[in-house]
């Protein structure tokens, strides 16, 4: 069997960690967790059930006409299953490559298995992505102009165990980084191929990610992907190689591979509609994720979500904006980090202008003195800037 890495609890003839009837058990740091073999903790009810079958799934791009799997009515909830591409989408078939991970076979989701044997049918001209997209939706009545606000209403696992890949030269420390120098140094990890697999695992009423013998991370499960179809892709856009065919690796206008933490439950993503229906795609699901993704991946863990799409009807957006229910978010995304800085900081001054009724001057000032600009996500060719604007600061 090939050795994978594998983080752990502790070791694994180590007492503090052992499988009793399918269900992992570990004491660490005082605290017994359990992981069951696989975790769906299914709260809200929805209208629609979107299963993450072959049929309703997209590989490597977002399609701009692809038929709509579901048509909804705005206002209506769907739960939308969607599955990591890590274990879906290698050579190697999921029950054997998993095993090399201590994967289980009755850990491995039917849906991942069925997406695995689907691939050969699949073309992969331009869809240089990794994502599994599950969609796309469509909503009665969008069309060009609109503006599509997607109500995160809760993302859960699907599995208790995800995947992060953090070699020494990947992500923000990989060669081909904007910035990159020669003799830049990269992490001192041994070449084992940089990926390695990550349990979760419930411990008072809380799931966390385990690492090592002493690390736990409190999952904050979102979507890194919630996207409405791209308007228009031509070559020489980012992720576009071949005409009309856009790959889910850079986010966009439309959305995509935002990788914005904050997009958990509670939260609401508002996208620019360009095509008739929108045209709505969910996948790329996280665990867990620090600003930035700067390995290139988070905890990259199948999921379930359930979301509300509500239509506005003549309501151009620029970008994507989105809101907690703490803070407004803006959005920069560019090639240019920088210039994503200043797109996200223009981006503030007209919400602050248009929907909180400031100056121009007044907003550029309050964006100084008390909005927080973070790298959301800075390793999928694009970048994107977030701006945190607290609503508490506007007395309504």
């Amino acid at each position: 069997m090939t050795h994978r890495a594998v983080f752990r609890v502790a070791e694994p003839q180590s007492s503090a960690l052992r499988w009793y009837g399918g269900v992992l058990f570990a004491f660490f740091g005082g605290v017994l967790f359990c992981a069951m073999p696989l975790v769906s903790a299914q709260i809200v009810s929805a209208d629609h059930h979107l299963p993450a079958q072959t049929q309703n799934l997209s590989w490597g791009w977002i399609p701009t006409d692809k038929e709509p799997v579901l048509m909804i009515e705005s206002g209506e909830t769907v739960r939308i299953d969607t599955i990591s591409h890590h274990g879906s989408t290698q050579d190697e078939d999921p029950v054997s490559f998993l095993a090399g991970f201590g994967v289980e076979p009755n850990q491995i989701l039917q849906d991942v298995r069925d997406f695995w044997a689907s691939r050969p049918g699949r073309p992969r001209e331009g869809r240089t992505g990794a994502h599994v997209l599950t969609g796309p939706i469509a909503i009665e009545g969008a069309e060009p102009g609109d503006m599509l606000a997607v109500h995160v209403l809760e993302v859960s696992p699907r599995t208790p165990y995800g995947f992060n890949s953090a070699g020494a030269r990947s992500g923000a420390l990989g060669d081909a980084y904007p910035g990159v120098r020669d003799g830049d140094r990269g992490a001192e990890i041994a070449d084992d191929g940089g990926r390695a697999i990550i349990w979760t695992a419930m411990a008072n009423a809380r799931e966390y990610a385990l690492l090592g013998d002493n690390v736990r991370v409190p999952l904050a499960p979102f979507m890194g992907i919630m996207a409405v179809a791209p308007e228009a892709p031509a070559i020489g856009q980012p992720g576009v190689t071949v005409a009309g065919v856009q790959s889910s690796r850079p986010p966009g206008p439309y959305g995509g591979n935002l990788d914005i933490k904050e997009l958990g439950p509670g939260a609401i993503l508002y996208l620019p509609v360009f095509r008739s229906g929108a045209l709505f795609y969910a996948g790329d699901p996280h665990g867990v994720q620090g600003d930035g993704e700067v390995s290139g991946t988070a905890l990259e863990q199948s999921a379930t979500g359930v979301f509300r799409f509500v239509l506005h009807k003549d309501t151009p957006l620029s970008a994507p904006r989105a809101e907690t229910a703490t803070h407004y978010l803006s959005v920069g995304i560019d090639l240019d980090l920088d210039r994503a800085l200043r797109k996200a900081l223009l981006e503030a001054i007209d919400f602050m202008v248009e929907e909180k009724g400031l100056t121009p001057r007044e907003a550029f000032t309050l964006a100084s003195l008390a909005v927080d600009f973070s790298v959301s996500e800075a390793v999928n060719q694009t970048q994107v800037v977030s701006g945190s604007i607290a609503k508490s600061l506007f007395l309504e």
